[in-house]
């Protein structure tokens, strides 16, 4: 079955993109073959891997643990560093059909300074940036710089010097209101919010008897999550004008469908396809048949309409 690009497209601000689906950072390899049929069917763009000023190696020992229902990961942000990322990686993935979405870890002011100059330098390959507030914010006494409204803000302040293309802004679910700093992102200059990042957990080795990782916290993604990042998803969108893009645990079409109604404009995914590459394009086709069961003629005819009962 053909999908029709014409129904599946959505809109993020004054991005088009001809799918509601995107894979989240960190989960898509940097190769370019990658960033082009058939693995790219069914997407509508694609997040880097987090971008930082100096190369990282990432974090020692175990990085991924399976759960009953997710994935716990302590990748630790490891890159090549933003000036290898732009003389070789961008052009690379850049010459695919796909989007691409720089995600930027945000550092020290400087360090993300120099990411993001650099970025703009070379602003006719990148669609938008996706700043990632959930890292510590070391002169700040390494609170992650979305823990509230106000770090968020001065983030988002901090990178629009530098960057004046579209700006998404990665939430952490680990903050006291993500409604409160959805808002406060918006003020600052953000064109979307993403919603949000991974969950922290953990995991002990019952043969060790220690903690599966050396950090000790990792990030949890999968099915398991779904249910927290709608409920945030919802109030992100009923906070803010902007778009939000939905992730965290969808593992099904009827989860995209969940968080388009929920008032997401496009969605994240990650953890799913890892096990289903071609869920893109079985997602995308199922949300076609979707739509023409219900007559609607746009994916963006979804965007929040599940509240509409709820007033």
């Amino acid at each position: 079955m053909t999908v029709d690009a014409r129904t599946v497209e959505v809109s993020v601000g004054d991005l088009r993109l001809r799918s509601p689906l995107i894979v989240a950072s960190g989960t898509w390899p940097h190769d370019p073959e990658a960033w082009k049929d058939p693995f790219s069917s069914g997407l509508g763009a694609a997040c880097t891997k987090a971008i930082t000023a100096k190369p990282r190696e990432g974090n020692d020992g175990l990085r991924l643990f399976e759960t009953p229902c997710g994935l716990l990961n302590s990748i630790g942000l490891q890159n090549n560093g933003i000036e290898r990322f732009l003389s070789s990686e961008l052009p690379a993935i850049a010459s695919g059909n796909l989007k691409v979405i720089a995600n930027v870890a945000m550092e020290t002011r400087c360090e993300t300074e120099a990411v993001l100059a650099g970025l703009s330098s070379s602003k006719e390959f990148v669609s938008s940036v996706e700043l990632n507030i959930s890292c510590p914010n070391v002169d700040g006494g390494g609170m992650t710089w979305g823990s509230d409204p106000v770090q968020a803000s001065r983030a988002v302040k901090i990178a629009r010097e530098k960057w004046e293309g579209p700006l998404w802004v990665k939430l952490t679910p680990q903050c006291n209101d993500i409604a409160e700093v959805a808002a406060a992102v918006e003020e600052a200059g953000a064109d979307a919010v993403v919603v949000a990042n991974t969950w922290l957990g953990m995991a002990i080795d019952p043969n060790s008897e220690s903690p599966a990782f050396r950090r000790i916290f990792a990030g949890l993604s999968g099915p398991a999550v779904f249910p927290l990042a709608l409920r945030l998803v919802w109030q992100a969108s009923s906070a803010v004008r902007i778009p939000v893009i939905g992730c965290g645990g969808i593992s099904r079409t009827e989860d995209v469908l969940a968080m388009m109604l929920a008032g997401a404009s496009a969605v994240e995914i990650g953890t799913l396809h890892f096990t289903d590459l071609g869920c893109f394009r079985r997602i995308c086709v199922e949300i076609l048949d979707h739509l023409k069961s219900k007559g609607y003629t746009s994916a963006m005819d979804l965007v929040g309409r599940g509240k509409k009962s709820a007033c």
